[in-house]
């Protein structure tokens, strides 16, 4: 074959080329050297005091039996809609759906909605992931904004644009990864007539939503059940409980009853191909939803305590601005641009062995911004920031 035809699927990439902060990251591991991780976003990795027997409940007999549904065993579907209720939320559940993680949630809506070069819309600023599900799905990702005016808002004008030029779904990311913004009821309201009007469903990232931080009283959660259009609302075990080894995701199918039977009798064919789901964690699902409560209260409580003190060290250097954190683990603090961000997320790593994230790595629409994950122990957390702020009004 010549060296000159591409061989594989052309929902890859052709030439992945790794940048170069990945590059030195790469060097500096290869030499055994170590940093601060600003960017952790794994919290079996932050210091968190896990249960020694949490995960006692996946060697329950019952996980040796297979009996596969394609929408998850019924009394693991039962222990998502149960935990729900400790939002002010009764959830049927014959409308969840069980999946290995979000990210197959949104490879299996892809499905359900979409033909290939179909379009989906999706916010900028935000997790760039989407780029890779909806390529991987032979979906086109078609951006909305999100600005920022004291706190991170949908720019409908840019939605209605966007939907008029043919989609099949919004997505939503409520709080955003990496904005922290939550979608609030004016602002709901608006996406379900967008949506009734263009014949679009509502896809609704909610994993970070048990992490409310500087959040908005009329924020909403749960938004699959809040609307009448066909919505489908996310969210998985990885945030929740802090467990994301665990693979266990859920969809929340919601709507008016006709679509939303019918996107159900749907799911359930795709489901059924798939049958991803391991039997040991749907077994142990009600077990550690419950006690993974513990868990996601020490997260909680470390990431509030974290932008608290991200701020106060932040108030001296009047050149940089923590913005407002609606929710999540992260926060984006706006910087002088003396420099590009690739130039100083390769200074901070080089003089201060900090790695933080650049504003582009999440298509912010101009520099200079960095992400931080609120994760980490506080007193790293500190240091780090410090020193981040220090060199980034350097």
């Amino acid at each position: 074959m010549s060296s000159n035809v591409w061989m594989f699927s052309r929902r890859l990439p052709p030439n992945p080329v790794a940048n170069p902060l990945s590059c030195r990251l790469d060097e500096l591991r290869r030499a055994g050297e170590a940093w601060v991780d600003l960017t952790e976003s794994n919290p079996t990795r932050a210091g968190f005091t896990y249960p020694p027997d949490l995960l006692r409940g996946m060697s329950d007999p019952r996980a040796l039996s297979y009996e596969p549904h394609p929408f998850g065993m019924a009394a693991a579907r039962a222990a998502v809609a149960a935990d729900s209720i400790r939002r002010g939320v009764m959830v049927d559940p014959a409308q969840v759906v069980l999946t290995a993680s979000t990210s197959e949630a949104y490879a299996w809506l892809f499905k359900l909605l979409c033909d290939p070069d179909d379009r989906v819309l999706v916010p900028r600023p935000s997790y760039p992931l989407f780029e890779h599900l909806t390529r991987l799905e032979a979906v086109h990702a078609e951006p909305y904004e999100l600005e920022y005016h004291g706190r991170w808002t949908i720019d409908f004008d840019s939605l209605a644009r966007a939907a008029a030029a043919g989609a099949r779904a919004i997505l939503v990311v409520s709080p955003n990864n990496p904005t922290g913004s939550y979608v609030t009821r004016r602002e709901l309201a608006r996406l379900s007539d967008i949506s009734r009007r263009s014949g679009l469903a509502l896809i609704v990232d909610e994993v970070f939503a048990d992490y409310p931080l500087e959040a908005p009283d009329d924020r909403v959660t749960d938004i699959a059940l809040a609307t009448d259009v066909l919505a489908f609302s996310l969210g998985g075990l990885s945030k929740t409980a802090g467990l994301p080894q665990l693979k266990l995701g859920w969809i929340v199918v919601g709507g008016a009853a006709a679509s939303r039977d019918e996107a159900l009798r749907s799911l359930e064919l795709i489901a059924d191909s798939y049958l991803s789901v391991s039997t040991t964690v749907q077994v142990a699902a009600g077990e550690l939803l419950a006690r993974g409560g513990a868990v996601r209260e020490q997260i909680h409580a470390r990431v509030r305590v974290n932008l608290d003190v991200l701020r106060r060290i932040a108030a001296p250097f009047r050149a940089c601005e923590v913005l407002t954190c609606e929710g999540g683990w992260y926060a984006v603090v706006r910087v002088p641009a003396h420099r590009t961000e690739d130039e100083l997320v390769l200074e901070l790593l080089e003089r201060e062995r900090i790695l933080v994230h650049p504003g582009y790595f999440f298509d912010f629409p101009r520099e200079a911004y960095v992400v931080v994950s609120l994760l980490l122990p506080p007193v790293a957390f500190a240091d780090a920031t410090g020193r981040m702020l220090r060199l980034a009004s350097d």
